[in-house]
């Protein structure tokens, strides 16, 4: 349902919606601070979180069961009305292809009459784009917003242009989050005894302690 203008009786245009996955092992400031900037430089309606059920990249490493993950993911988005939990990854059997993800996902903007959705990452994730499944695809059903890397050179259009020519009107670069900030990193720090307070909500670092997690 589109969103009457108020005192104007106009109905606004359905807006186009946001997806974040990963992993989420756990999930720390640096997802939210990420999740916010596209929430709001893109005017996006909401944005899912989006936790694998069975991360592709990861096959060879131990992923904590998805239940905590998505425990804590939903701890640390209560806050926030606009973030919402989407469990149609952890529903669905096999490796979570972001593909797949995208299209249905696709299918759903469409029904609601919405834009294509923005699918967020991060300009590490981007560098690595072309080995996803079927990244073309992907780039057919939405457009990608793209946070910076801290420390690194920024990717920008020019990339793009050298990489996927021709499909620079698919892209969108955010200005921020600078935090330098890696879940394996948090996992090191709790396996040490040291404090992640300043990593990740406080709910996720209860949860985190309560559970005997990393």
């Amino acid at each position: 349902m589109g969103r009457r203008a108020r005192g104007v009786g106009v109905t606004e245009a359905p807006r186009a919606f946001g997806i974040l996955g990963g992993t989420f092992d756990p999930v720390h400031l640096g997802h939210l601070a990420l999740a916010h900037e596209a929430l709001q430089e893109l005017r996006l309606d909401h944005l899912l979180f989006v936790p694998n059920a069975d991360p592709p990249h990861k096959q060879d490493q131990s992923v904590t069961p998805a239940r905590h993950r998505e425990g804590m993911v939903a701890l640390a988005i209560e806050p926030e009305p606009a973030f919402v939990l989407s469990r149609i990854e952890l529903e669905r059997d096999g490796p979570s292809f972001a593909v797949d993800t995208v299209a249905e996902l696709a299918d759903r903007a469409r029904a609601e009459g919405r834009p294509v959705p923005w699918f967020v990452m991060s300009a590490e994730a981007l560098d690595d784009f072309d080995s996803w499944r079927e990244p073309e695809r992907i780039l057919d059903l939405c457009r990608l917003a793209v946070g910076p890397r801290p420390g690194a050179e920024p990717l920008d259009h020019g990339w793009v242009a050298k990489h996927y020519p021709g499909r620079e009107s698919r892209f969108a670069f955010l200005p921020g989050p600078e935090l330098d900030i890696a879940s394996t990193d948090i996992r090191e720090r709790v396996a040490a005894g040291e404090a992640i307070t300043d990593l990740v909500p406080d709910a996720v670092a209860a949860y985190i302690e309560e559970h005997g997690l990393y």
